[in-house]
């Protein structure tokens, strides 16, 4: 089953005035494991990054839901309350789950997540919404599991894509009940102190 992975990959980027800075950015990803994490990853940046790359760590993220609109590239993460009730009708506990919207602003983010999460049956409360450091977002293909078969159908399909005002994206697998995170971080060597990125979904700790 897929989940959702932090990766953070360190590169020697060329900024806007010509000058290079050594970053380390956080991306966003379906994967079945740390294994195929890494090796996605590598697939996905190695025509898009210039030069070499260093993964330098690999964490999986729990997240319920992404919600991404066309017009921004800014993202949020926000934490959902609701109560689930037993059998009885009588209140078991309280359930947080993370959502990632893209967003100009937290205004905006808490809007969107409203407008996504309207068709929810039960009262919900957002707790909290922080900007978020990642810069892309790969999310689950079909074809990492279909058949040959299917691929090729796929292939073959010469319907026009439309890109919608919003996409939902989800990784079966990725709502877990655990608190503790799985994290697989590289060997580094790099003296480097230029400062770096940081993934909050690593340093949140949900209730």
């Amino acid at each position: 089953m897929n989940s959702w992975f932090t990766v953070k990959v360190k590169y020697t980027k060329q900024l806007e005035n010509g000058s290079f800075k050594r970053v380390s950015e956080p991306y966003l990803l379906a994967a079945m494991t740390f294994t195929d994490a890494e090796a996605r990853i590598y697939e996905e940046l190695g025509t898009t990054i210039r030069g070499e790359f260093q993964v330098t760590g690999i964490a999986r993220t729990d997240l319920h839901d992404i919600f991404q609109y066309d017009d921004t590239e800014t993202w949020f993460k926000c934490k959902v309350t609701y109560d689930r009730m037993d059998e009885e009708g009588e209140k078991a506990k309280t359930v947080s789950q993370n959502f990632l919207v893209s967003a100009a602003n937290v205004k905006e983010a808490y809007e969107r997540t409203v407008e996504s999460l309207s068709t929810m049956m039960i009262d919900f409360v957002i707790a909290s919404i922080v900007s978020s450091p990642i810069v892309e977002i790969f999310p689950y293909r079909e074809e990492d599991v279909q058949s040959p078969a299917m691929k090729k159908i796929a292939v073959e399909d010469d319907i026009e894509e439309r890109t919608p005002v919003r996409a939902v994206f989800s990784a079966s697998g990725s709502d877990f009940d655990d608190t503790e995170e799985e994290v697989f971080v590289a060997d580094e060597s790099d003296d480097d102190t230029t400062s770096e990125l940081e993934d909050d979904f690593s340093n949140d700790e949900d209730e």
